[in-house]
């Protein structure tokens, strides 16, 4: 039997929205059931337009007001090595996916999935929240915290329906 993916890349187009609040809210789940020394979690973009930069500060907000922090976090573009790195490289929307499906070598290709399609909640893309308003990472934030608690389920963490609220950082 395979091991459990234990490294997660979540993916999304400048790595300023979703997927960090993805990285922090995956995190915040682990810890809830005490699970977040099982996972390397980190987040990337396809693009790197912002790299260095941090979140988003609509992103920072929204994770703040549930009790998480991802204000150390910086913007950074998916790598070659990150195909190797990671067990899963989880993409928040399609267009994601196929650009690194189309980065990826053939070895690599498997670890590549959409994100709430892999978490079993839909195949269905997060919603980029960048050229909205707050209530619009709200909504993003909601869809990730969901599919975070079905991750976690699925990657075999127990008693993931706690609270909306926790504290997490990227890795380096």
């Amino acid at each position: 039997m395979p091991a459990q993916p234990s490294r997660i890349l979540f993916v999304c187009l400048g790595n300023i929205c979703r997927s960090p609040l993805a990285e922090g809210i995956f995190l915040s789940v682990a810890a809830t059931v005490g699970a977040d020394n099982r996972f390397a979690i980190d987040s990337a973009g396809t693009g790197a337009w912002h790299a260095g930069s941090p979140p988003d500060p609509r992103s920072i907000q929204v994770a703040a007001r549930h009790g998480i922090d991802i204000s150390a976090q910086r913007a950074r573009a998916v790598s070659a090595a990150d195909f190797e790195n990671f067990d899963l490289l989880l993409g928040m929307d399609r267009s994601n996916v196929e650009t690194l499906i189309g980065r990826s070598t053939a070895r690599a290709e498997h670890k590549v999935h959409l994100f709430l399609e892999y978490a079993g909640i839909g195949h269905r893309d997060v919603p980029d929240p960048y050229y909205g308003g707050a209530d619009g990472f709200e909504t993003v934030y909601r869809i990730l915290h969901e599919a975070s608690e079905a991750l976690a389920s699925k990657l075999g963490a127990r008693d993931v329906s706690a609270p909306i609220s926790g504290q997490a950082s990227s890795i380096t």
